[in-house]
């Protein structure tokens, strides 16, 4: 492998790794980041010359862990005491960390903590724990750069200021602090699964393994959470359709078109265990929430050999249920989605116009509704719909798939 091979997969693998052992050690988020980045750079100067390290983990960590500490010596701003503490520098390799006490986990929680809001918590976490750049984690929010950079630096800020504790919550608070955690697990493995930029890999399977991995650790943590369960089955069900996804020209194939003899059925397997699992416990009383649902509708999905065989009354019907929960815009557009294979893509037409004022700027939107306009004969309503689509889209994959079902129009 050539060094810089290595360093964009050490980067890739080892980002999280390195930000949450300086975090646990210095607790500075903006001295873990900065860091961090210095050691990167210095590995694309060392490693081009001297060639690529044996653990390019612990080298990373290591530097890292020297830059903070001259860092902190020409702050010179603690006591002499404090100081002391912080520099007695230890180069043996860290123990390995169990599940409750991983520290890409600890840094979730911090990154998550209810003191922020939730879009400060999503973005913290994209760039603390994703690794992700400023300009990818601003195009995921639709804002520019500079106001998605101090939004970051603002929730920092705050987490120092208010002396946010670096650690998984107790027992007692957990379960309170779940929701956000799974908020944010959510949009970093949708990143991976579809990222954004159009200089991005369309699918970062870096992101979608990191974001499974972390959930899997909050199912070890809370094996009776319904939700947890739910988004980590979401997850596996999702992620077990990604060797289809892709065309060999790199266009995004739609689930329709999709070799489904390509999906990995172990991932469905494991997935479909955990939505009987809620289903049982549905059926003893239990709540289904927002990612159980999500779950079992992708269940539904990846239980049909053929697109034909779906069961779209049993999909309709749990987007109902859904939608009593969470009445929002999507929802609506994925129903629609499904009315279409019952009702027909006309009244399925009707109920996505009701909602263009909420969705105009939502590339998703423009393209089911070309692909409805499609179906009933309107073919020159539907290329306008597919320019809007393409226009709006933030990944090249799906921008390829919309441009040639548009040109195949006529």
């Amino acid at each position: 492998m050539t060094a810089p091979d290595a360093i964009t997969r050490a980067h890739r693998d080892e980002w999280a790794r390195v930000v949450a052992a300086l975090a646990r050690r210095f607790g500075d988020l903006d001295l873990a980041e900065e860091a961090a980045a210095e050691a990167f750079a210095t590995a694309v100067e060392r490693w081009l010359a001297d060639g690529v390290p044996p653990n390019p983990g612990a080298w990373l960590t290591t530097t890292a862990s020297r830059k903070a500490i001259d860092r902190i010596r020409r702050e010179n701003k603690r006591d002499d005491k404090q100081r002391e503490a912080l520099l007695a520098f230890d180069d043996s390799p860290p123990e390995p960390a169990g599940a409750i006490d991983d520290d890409r986990l600890r840094l979730i929680f911090t990154c998550c903590h209810p003191a922020l809001s939730t879009e400060a918590r999503v973005a913290l976490t994209l760039r603390m724990v994703g690794g992700l750049t400023m300009p990818e984690i601003a195009r995921a929010f639709l804002v520019s750069e500079s106001t998605m950079g101090q939004r970051i630096t603002r929730a920092k800020a705050k987490i120092k200021a208010a002396r946010i504790p670096y650690r998984v919550p107790s027992a007692e608070d957990l379960p309170a602090r779940v929701s956000g955690v799974l908020a944010v697990l959510f949009l970093v493995f949708n990143e991976g699964y579809l990222a954004t930029g159009p200089d991005t890999d369309p699918v970062r399977q870096d992101l979608t393994a990191e974001a499974i991995r972390l959930t899997r650790l909050l199912h070890g943590l809370l094996p009776a959470d319904g939700e947890v369960s739910g988004l980590l089955a979401l997850m596996l069900l999702t992620e077990a359709r990604r060797p289809a996804r892709l065309s060999v020209s790199g266009e995004l194939v739609p689930l329709a078109e999709q070799d489904r003899g390509a999906w990995d059925a172990a991932l469905i397997r494991e997935g479909h265990r955990l939505v009987r699992e809620r289903l049982a416990a549905a059926a003893a009383g239990a709540t289904p929430g927002r990612y159980q649902i999500l779950a079992a509708i992708n269940a539904v999905h990846t239980s049909a050999r053929d697109i034909r065989d779906t069961d779209w009354s049993q999909i309709l019907a749990l987007y109902d249920q859904l939608a009593r929960i969470d009445p929002s815009p999507t929802v609506a557009l994925n129903r629609a989605i499904a009315l279409a294979e019952l009702d027909g893509p006309d009244v399925a037409l009707a109920a996505v116009n009701r909602l263009e004022k909420a969705l105009d700027g939502y590339h998703a939107y423009h393209a089911t509704r070309a692909d409805l306009l499609r179906r009933i004969g309107h073919h020159r309503q539907a290329r306008e719909a597919y320019d809007r689509a393409i226009e709006l889209a933030g990944n090249t994959a799906e921008t390829a798939a919309l441009a040639r079902r548009r040109d195949e129009l006529g």
